[in-house]
């Protein structure tokens, strides 16, 4: 028998917010790769684009400030996506992405800290 397997969507990321009215923003992703929903977004601060929140740098994307809620595909060209932009909020830790850069327990810490401060909240086992 045949095993089907789902890829990711947002009720694997987003487990709760307060209203989506006021905790989501349709924002500009930078073209250059494919986004995963759940994608850990920093924003650019000179153009106001968003991409994957480094650890490091000094355009402004290094700050998590965001979640992305399904999946875009960005490769070719600028795209608009749908973000988890302030909380009350709860995402699940297990649904995130991050950047490459982000690759160990601290630097992952630092952005889910980082995450907090807008009021997005991550919890493991929710």
């Amino acid at each position: 028998m045949p095993v089907l397997t789902d890829p990711p969507s947002m009720g694997d990321v987003l487990k709760y917010e307060v209203n989506p009215n006021y905790t989501r923003e349709t924002v500009t992703l930078l073209m250059g790769m494919p986004y995963p929903v759940g994608s850990v977004l920093g924003k650019i601060t000179v153009n106001g684009k968003y991409k994957l929140a480094t650890a490091s740098g000094s355009d402004g994307a290094q700050v998590a400030t965001a979640v992305l809620l399904y999946a875009v595909d960005a490769t070719l060209a600028d795209a608009v996506g749908v973000v988890l932009t302030r909380g009350p909020a709860i995402v699940s830790r297990a649904g995130l992405a991050y950047d490459a850069s982000v690759d160990d327990a601290t630097k992952i810490t630092t952005k889910l800290t980082q995450l907090a401060a807008v009021g997005i909240i991550a919890r493991d086992g929710v």
